[in-house]
C-alpha cells in the first residue's frame, strides 16, 4: 500500500512541519508491516478506533470494536522500529521538524508534551478530520488547525546548539561558544530534542547520508562527506541505527520518499 506524504501548503507551517499523511481503513484490508528508521522529527499520530500495543522497538495496531482515539507522540527515535497494522485504520500522522512542535503548544519540554496534547482540543479536532472522507478538506482543516495554534517563540539559543551539532562541533566547543557547561548542552538537548546531543548528531549524520547516497560514488566517499572517521565507522553506526548493512538498506529502501520505510 502506498501512503501519500503531503508537505504543508502554508509557508508558515512549512518552516516547522516536515509533512503529514493520512491512512484510511478503506484503502485495503491487508495487513501492513514495515520498518521505520531513526530520525530527529517529533511524530504525532491520531489513530481512530484502534488498539495500539507497544513493545521495545515494535508497535502493533489493531482495529478496536470500541470508539476511541489513540494519540501517540514519538520524540525519541534512535533505532529501527517495526510497525505492524493488522489492517489499515483511520489515522493522521504529522512530522514536526526539530523544535517545530513547540510553536504550537505551551510546554517547552519534550517530556510534558504528550499530556498537554491529550488535554487540549487536539483529540476533538482530529476526530472531526478523520470523519471527513474528502482528502482535500482534511488537508485544509488540518492546516487551519495548526495555524490557529501557532505562536512563534524565540528558541534561537537552542537552535544555535542544533546548528553547531549539525556542523559537527564538539560538545566542548558548543559549550564554550555558548558560555555553558557540557552538562547543560546535554540537558537542553534532552529537554527540547528528547535525546542527548551525541544521539541527535548520530541520527543527523545518518539522515544526511541517506540524502547524499545517490550523489556519492561509494561508501568511503559517503563516509567522509558525512564526517565519519572512515568507512568502517560509517558501517558500524549505520548497522547500530538500522540493524541492517548499508548495502542491504540502499538496495531495499527508496530514499527519495519522505517516509523512509522498509516494507517487510
Amino acid at each position: 500500500m502506498q501512503i501519500q506524504f503531503y508537505q504543508p501548503v502554508n509557508p508558515i507551517l512549512r518552516k516547522y512541519i516536515q509533512g503529514y499523511y493520512f491512512m484510511s481503513k478503506d484503502e485495503s484490508d491487508h495487513a501492513l508491516r514495515y520498518l521505520t528508521f531513526p530520525n530527529n522529527f517529533f511524530i504525532l499520530s491520531a489513530c481512530q478506533n484502534a488498539t495500539v500495543i507497544q513493545y521495545e522497538n515494535k508497535l502493533e495496531i489493531f482495529q478496536s470494536s470500541e470508539e476511541n482515539l489513540d494519540i501517540d507522540l514519538v520524540s525519541r527515535c534512535i533505532s529501527s522500529t517495526e510497525i505492524y497494522y493488522e489492517q489499515p485504520i483511520n489515522e493522521i500522522t504529522v512530522y514536526f521538524k526539530p523544535l517545530g512542535i513547540y510553536h504550537f503548544f505551551n510546554h517547552e519540554n519534550s517530556a510534558l508534551l504528550q499530556n498537554e496534547i491529550i488535554s487540549s482540543d487536539f483529540p476533538g479536532v482530529m476526530t472531526s478530520i478523520l470523519n471527513e472522507s474528502d482528502t482535500a478538506i482534511q488537508i485544509e482543516n488540518l492546516e487551519n488547525y495548526w495555524l490557529s495554534k501557532f505562536k512563534e517563540k524565540n528558541l534561537d539559543s537552542v537552535q544555535n546548539i542544533i546548528h553547531d551539532l549539525e556542523a559537527d562541533c564538539s560538545i566542548e566547543e558548543i559549550a564554550e561558544k555558548n558560555g555553558i557547561t557540557r552538562q547543560y548542552v546535554n540537558k537542553l538537548s534532552k529537554r527540547y530534542l528528547a535525546k542527548s546531543a551525541s544521539e541527535y548528531r548520530k541520527v543527523y549524520r545518518f539522515r544526511k547520508a541517506l540524502i547524499q547516497n545517490k550523489e556519492m560514488k561509494n561508501f568511503t566517499e559517503l563516509s567522509y562527506e558525512n564526517l565519519f572517521y572512515d568507512q568502517s565507522h560509517f558501517i558500524k553506526d549505520f548497522k547500530e541505527l538500522t540493524k541492517i548493512t548499508p548495502t542491504h538498506f540502499f538496495k531495499k529502501v527508496n530514499t527519495d520518499q519522505n517516509n523512509i520505510w522498509l516494507f517487510i
